[in-house]
């Protein structure tokens, strides 16, 4: 039976996207309402957003699940869309979430795959082939984890879409090393809280089998070099937290010896 639709919110936050919102927005257009969430951007990020949108706030960035968790109860509809700045949504995608919000007995929240994209080519195996990410959900019912880094919104009543968001997560190998090492100083902190015991041995066995992992088992030989390269630098980016949660743990260590 189809209903009135139901608007809907699309959230974006950001920071010093020059080089991406606008494709971004783009994407979105549609929305009745787009919503950015600044982090203090110091380029030309909110300059271009403003042709676009005159919903705008800034606010401290701490991490990723508390700056969503601010903004999405000043969503001004009721079903929100999380769009990243470096995210396109598709013709299909955007085709898909409308027509759904015109039905009724809706999940609380719905999984959207992603197609990662590496210098312009599809990745279809390793850990980015088989991406998902809860996006589409009840501004009532959706709230992320208190996670630093990979926080995910916490709802057990939901679906999955069939059309994807694309995905052009590396602008370059600098900026790909340098997300690498924010996001690493966040887990680390993540894990060191969870007390994981002897991280000396966490640190080398976790790199090596997340390689195989991704180039082995995931299929990522199947694309080719960017397969290698992709498997390399996530087994890169769990010794970097691995190494920087036992330095965590002998400063924590010399702290409580002390007098």
């Amino acid at each position: 039976m189809i209903h009135e639709r139901q608007k809907l919110t699309v959230l974006i936050p950001c920071f010093n996207e020059e080089k991406n919102i606008e494709e971004c927005l783009k994407s979105v257009s549609w929305a009745d309402e787009i919503f950015i969430v600044d982090s203090f951007s110091t380029d030309r990020t909110l300059e271009i957003a403003q042709a676009y949108t005159d919903r705008i706030v800034q606010h401290e960035f701490i991490n990723d699940a508390v700056q969503k968790n601010w903004a999405i109860p000043q969503a001004s509809y009721q079903w929100i869309l999380i769009v990243d700045c470096d995210e396109r949504v598709t013709t299909e995608l955007r085709d898909e979430i409308l027509d759904l919000l015109s039905k009724d007995q809706l999940k609380d929240g719905y999984w959207i795959f992603r197609k990662n994209f590496l210098m312009n080519k599809h990745i279809k195996y390793s850990s980015w082939g088989n991406d998902s990410v809860l996006r589409l959900f009840r501004k009532s019912k959706g709230r992320y984890e208190e996670k630093r880094v990979h926080s995910e919104i916490m709802l057990s009543n939901t679906g999955v879409l069939k059309s994807t968001l694309d995905h052009h997560t590396v602008a370059s190998i600098t900026e790909w090393v340098n997300k690498i090492n924010r996001y690493t100083s966040y887990k680390a902190q993540d894990k060191y809280e969870k007390r994981i015991p002897f991280p000396v041995l966490y640190m080398l066995i976790r790199p090596p089998l997340r390689f195989l992992k991704d180039y082995v088992l995931r299929l990522g030989i199947l694309d080719g070099w960017r397969g290698f390269l992709i498997s390399s630098m996530g087994a890169y980016a769990d010794l970097v937290m691995t190494t920087k949660l036992i330095e965590i743990s002998f400063k924590k260590d010399l702290e409580g010896c002390e007098p």
